[in-house]
């Protein structure tokens, strides 16, 4: 055992020394999370830009709907030309304008239907969609502020009293803004659960995902060894087959787990949500997933002949077990993908890794997942023995 504990310290030491290993295993993951944070930090408020051509320029009704559209928060009114507008579109400087025709207020005046015409760049993008929306509600909203004008004004008792057309007009657009300001019916938004927070979302996924990924991709030097005769020269030291074995799995462990740690640790310095408690279940849910990614290391070094087979073999099976466990988007509750992530070992290392350090969950909250990763990193580590047995004895 102690022979199996020196080749470990000598892996473990290499890898530290190794600036390219450590930049990969900590640098790499770091920037990762950081990039996908400010992504998905920030204010998730619309923001875009409304491009209207206004051949009504002066119109009563074309100015109401200009001054809609710049009311609504986040949006911004650019007007164009139509010369300006058409060439725009045709580059895909822009991907969506509104023409406001040059009759548009004269008609709604007259009570007679008129229309607003939308050019698009294939769909128009998200963000030309979403405008898009936003003009029919306001040009409905005009709509609908003309036909009760219109439907007052015809209004038998109005007929046979000296009220004038522009008091009529005043007194009804005074009482739909006093509607607009005080609804009679009100929305009352209620957020059921918490707001989705990037933190509690990704950083267990690419924590578990870097440290699977840098420990499979490990089995290239077990076969690098092995081709160079490494392997087989340790082999003439007096060290047995299953004390080398023991030292690589262990050495394995520990880089997995150093890699966790100090994830763990930046995650505290940083956001603050760990207690001592917490953040001492989430290095002992670090040390079982490192068992278990050591194992399935091992056993993707014992079954590749080359390196390339290993390098591939590593990065097919650590996106299968990735793309599965939903790391980088929701799977739904029921579903097909549902169903596979049960397949994933980060399936379970994720949701015990978030419970525990952005649910105020416990290791006993988590125990079946961890009775998972357990019995994955014992069956592994028994195959994975009798792979590593197999190869060196063959040689």
């Amino acid at each position: 055992m102690k022979k199996a504990v020196f080749i470990m310290l000598r892996e473990v030491r290499d890898f530290l020394q190794d600036k390219g290993d450590l930049s990969f295993s900590l640098l790499l993951p770091i920037l990762t999370f950081a990039l996908i944070y400010g992504a998905f930090s920030g204010n998730l408020q619309f923001n875009g830009t409304a491009y209207v051509v206004n051949d009504d320029a002066g119109g009563k009704y074309s100015a109401l709907l200009i001054q809609k559209l710049k009311s609504y928060k986040g949006l911004a009114v650019q007007t164009l030309s139509a010369s300006d507008a058409d060439s725009k579109l045709s580059r895909s400087a822009i991907l969506m304008a509104v023409y406001i025709p040059s009759d548009f207020s004269a008609r709604l005046s007259a009570a007679q239907p008129t229309q607003l015409i939308f050019k698009e760049r294939g769909n128009g993008g998200t963000e030309g969609q979403i405008v898009t929306n936003l003009v029919q509600g306001a040009a409905q909203e005009i709509g609908q502020q003309v036909q009760v004008l219109g439907s007052v004004e015809s209004f038998p008792a109005l007929q046979s009293t000296s009220v004038s057309k522009p008091q009529i007009e005043s007194t009804v657009e005074q009482l739909l803004a006093q509607e607009a300001v005080t609804p009679s019916v009100s929305v009352v938004d209620n957020t059921v659960g918490k707001v989705p927070d990037p933190v509690s979302q990704f950083l267990p996924g690419i924590m578990t995902m870097y440290v699977l990924f840098a420990v499979n991709l490990t089995a290239q030097a077990l076969v690098n060894e092995r081709r160079n005769g490494t392997l087989e020269r340790l082999m003439t030291t007096r060290i047995k087959v299953r004390e080398l074995f023991f030292g690589k799995f262990l050495a394995y462990i520990a880089r997995g787990f150093v890699q966790t740690t100090v994830l763990l640790l930046l995650a505290y310095a940083v956001f603050r949500f760990f207690t001592p408690v917490t953040f001492l279940e989430a290095l002992v849910l670090a040390l079982i997933f490192a068992t278990t990614c050591s194992a399935l290391g091992l056993i993707i070094g014992s079954i590749s002949r080359t390196q390339g087979q290993a390098t591939w073999i590593s990065v097919f099976f650590t996106m299968l077990m990735v793309m599965l466990s939903g790391t980088f988007f929701t799977i739904q509750k029921g579903s097909v993908m549902d169903s596979l992530s049960h397949v994933s070992i980060n399936t379970y290392a994720n949701a015990a890794f978030r419970s525990v350090i952005t649910e105020g969950g416990s290791l006993a909250n988590v125990r079946n997942d961890i009775f998972v990763m357990i019995g994955v990193a014992a069956v592994g580590l028994i195959v994975a023995g009798l792979l590593f047995r197999a190869t060196q004895e063959g040689k």
